[in-house]
């Protein structure tokens, strides 16, 4: 009777109930086996209740508790370590988890060894809700860093990334000036008249896929695309990060255009005819608005861009002569003659045709 005495010292007991009732009143199972035959020489209700002896009647605990590994058991209690491990009863529809914990009883005359059973359940649910929130936790912040991307992505199609940069870390984008950039302005011929005649759906379509072929290749030489009104579409090189080359790239992104257009053209019924124009000068860079950013550009330079566009004829790039005096040598123009430009006096014109051939 030590073994069960040392039992109920587990907690604090009524001194005045008898030793067996007291361990019959516990809430986990308690069992004492012998450690060489693992007969079961005690049990509590609570232990009966998890693992009650088999069909024929055998008290063994190796027979009864499931999973039990009896050889492992033997060897860690020979050693005088404890055993342990996990198991599952149904009592009635419910699945029960249980921990076992086997220990000698050394100061029992036979060393015996004792069984503690306990309920799992509580713990278990509350491993589970932890798991539920960290999986929870993870999908939030999963979700968080899509949205955030999908914002960012957003933002990038209405301004540059190092202007986005900036907001994100100051909260502000400070305007910029800049001496010398490369702008160019794109608009069809009779674009009017296709939206009113065209089924307006089929055409905005292309007109989407159009612009989605100048965004990659202004994409492709470094250049920005600024914005599309309608029809017109404009690109600026040089803007926001500085590029002694901006007359150049902008030159090639202006010839690759018309190129896609020519290509197009002569695989579709529908033909889209551009004018451009392109303009090198000092302008100003800036987000403009409170709660619509965009990302817009102004100055004398962007102006005289626009005024080459109006004078450029369908398929063709016009420059102004400052563009001509930075490309010249790399490209090949035709010279327009001098035209009286509003708000700019007159001002000799180019026509780009083409690239020069460099052997190598």
């Amino acid at each position: 009777m030590t073994a069960l005495k040392m039992v109920a010292d587990n907690g604090p007991v009524d001194p005045s109930l008898p030793l067996r009732q007291i361990l019959q009143t516990l809430n986990y199972g308690v069992a004492l086996v012998d450690s060489k035959t693992w007969q079961v020489i005690f049990e509590n209700a609570k232990f009966f209740q998890w693992f009650p002896p088999t069909a024929d009647g055998d008290d063994k605990l190796d027979l009864r508790l499931p999973g039990f590994k009896a050889e492992r058991a033997t060897d860690r209690i020979s050693r005088g370590r404890p055993y342990t491990q996990e198991c599952n009863v149904k009592v009635g529809a419910r699945s029960v988890p249980l921990s076992i914990d086997l220990k000698v009883l050394n100061d029992s005359a036979d060393a015996s060894v004792l069984v503690e059973c306990r309920d799992l359940s509580k713990q278990k649910e509350a491993e589970y809700m932890l798991a539920s929130y960290s999986t929870m936790s993870e999908k939030h912040a999963r979700d968080l860093q899509r949205e955030k991307e999908r914002v960012e992505r957003l933002l990038l199609n209405v301004m540059p990334r190092s202007v986005y940069e900036e907001m994100k870390e100051f909260g502000t984008s400070t305007p910029q000036k800049f001496d010398c950039a490369s702008v160019l302005m794109l608009d069809f011929v009779n674009f009017t008249e296709m939206a009113v005649s065209q089924d307006p759906s089929a055409l905005i379509s292309e007109l989407n896929d159009i612009f989605s072929a100048f965004d990659r290749i202004s994409e492709m030489f470094g250049c920005e695309r600024i914005k599309t009104i309608g029809d017109a579409y404009m690109a600026v090189s040089g803007v926001p990060e500085r590029n002694s080359d901006h007359a150049r790239n902008i030159a090639k992104v202006a010839l690759r255009m018309r190129r896609y257009l020519e290509k197009r053209n002569a695989a579709h019924p529908e033909q889209w005819l551009c004018r451009i124009g392109i303009n090198s000068g000092p302008l100003i860079g800036s987000i403009v608005g409170v709660q619509k950013y965009v990302y817009d550009i102004f100055g004398p330079g962007v102006n005289l861009a626009a005024r080459m566009e109006t004078f450029s004829e369908p398929m063709h790039i016009t420059l102004c002569e400052e563009t001509y005096n930075l490309i010249a040598d790399d490209f090949i123009c035709s010279a327009r003659g001098e035209f009286e430009v509003k708000g700019f006096g007159a001002i000799r014109l180019y026509d780009l045709e083409g690239e020069v051939s460099r052997a190598r």
